[in-house]
C-alpha cells in the first residue's frame, strides 16, 4: 500500500452493516441491492439473516440523469420479484458518493410501485453529495479525494474486498 491509500476491510464493513440493520428485519421486509455490489450485499444478507422473502436487484440505467453520455451499463438489469406497492424496503449499495445513483434506483422502484418505506444502507458514505440524499445507516464514513474511485468486488470465496483506485486509471 502506498502513501496516502486507505485500507478498507470490507467484510468487517459488511458485519457491521449486517449488525446495523438488523432490528430492521421482519418478514415483511425486502431487500433491494443496487447492482452490482448492492446486489451481492443483499444476496448475501438475506441468506445470513434468513430472510423469508425473495430479494430484488435494480438497476439505475433507465433512470440516469447522464444516461446519454453512460448509455446502457452491463451492470445487470431490475428483478423485482415481490410486489413494491406498500413494500418495506432496504435500499443496499456499495458505495454512496454523490446520490444521483439512489435517485435512479428510487425513480425506477416507483416505476413498479409506490413502496410504504425505503431505508438506505451502505458499506461507505464518502461523502461529496450532489444531491440531498443520505443513508440511514453507513458502515463507515470517510472522504476520498475526487479522483479516486472506490468500488467493491467479490472474491470466489464469496468474500468482499474494495479496491481503491486513482480516475485517472480507470
Amino acid at each position: 500500500m502506498t502513501q496516502g491509500q486507505i485500507a478498507i476491510d470490507a467484510e468487517a464493513l459488511f458485519k457491521d452493516l449486517q449488525r446495523g440493520i438488523q432490528p430492521w428485519v421482519s418478514a415483511q421486509t425486502h431487500f433491494v441491492g443496487v447492482t452490482s455490489g448492492g446486489a451481492w450485499m443483499a444476496e448475501r444478507l438475506a441468506r445470513e439473516l434468513g430472510l423469508p422473502t425473495p430479494i430484488g436487484t435494480i438497476s439505475s440505467a433507465m433512470h440516469r440523469d447522464d444516461f446519454e453520455q453512460r448509455g446502457l451499463s452491463n451492470g445487470g438489469q431490475t428483478h423485482l420479484p415481490f410486489e413494491v406497492e406498500g413494500a418495506d424496503i432496504v435500499l443496499l449499495d456499495d458505495v454512496l458518493f454523490t446520490g444521483r445513483t439512489i435517485r435512479a434506483v428510487i425513480n425506477e422502484l416507483f416505476d413498479y410501485g409506490r413502496p410504504k418505506r425505503i431505508r438506505l444502507a451502505v458499506l461507505v458514505d464518502r461523502g461529496g453529495r450532489e444531491l440531498p440524499l443520505q443513508a440511514d445507516f453507513a458502515a463507515a464514513r470517510f472522504a476520498l479525494d475526487g479522483s479516486q474511485s472506490l468500488a467493491l468486488a467479490l472474491r470466489d470465496n464469496g468474500q468482499f474486498v474494495f479496491s481503491l483506485e486513482s480516475r485517472d486509471a480507470i
